[in-house]
């Protein structure tokens, strides 16, 4: 029952979070994208708190952490070019998580501006619009 709780209101949190980030206009993105910003550091989700969500990506890895960092989700990520990349599940902790192992997910950076990077994802049949915020490298 515990979990099924805080799978409820995870699900809530990324609802509200999708509909807040297409909200999101970037008043002056640079010209061109800085792409290549995704590829290290760490990022918080735009209305996400960070015991809820954060992720670090280092050497191609990608960690996503959520319950205060207990849980998580490692992804091999593959640049198709700076602007593209996939993000492939190689491991997950929460055996409830509907993420599988071997999930590939298509994301493509459509604009960045100061510490934001505003990302396409494709998963299947859904499509997602992700703000990410870099808070270091």
């Amino acid at each position: 029952m515990k979990h099924l709780k805080m799978a409820s209101a995870a699900l809530l949190m990324l609802v509200f979070s999708q509909a807040q980030s297409q909200k999101t206009t970037f008043s002056k993105p640079d010209q061109p994208a800085r792409c290549k910003e995704i590829r290290d550091g760490k990022f918080l989700r735009a209305n996400y708190p960070q015991g809820i969500w954060y992720m670090t990506v280092k050497d191609n890895i990608q960690m996503e952490y959520t319950n205060n960092g207990k849980d998580y989700i490692k992804s091999t990520l593959v640049f198709v070019d700076d602007c593209n990349y996939k993000a492939i599940v190689l491991e997950k902790s929460d055996k409830n998580d509907p993420v599988k192992l071997g999930d590939v997910f298509n994301n493509e950076i459509v604009e960045t501006q100061n510490n934001m990077i505003k990302v396409h994802t494709k998963i299947e049949n859904g499509n997602y619009e992700i703000i990410y915020i870099k808070v270091k490298k």
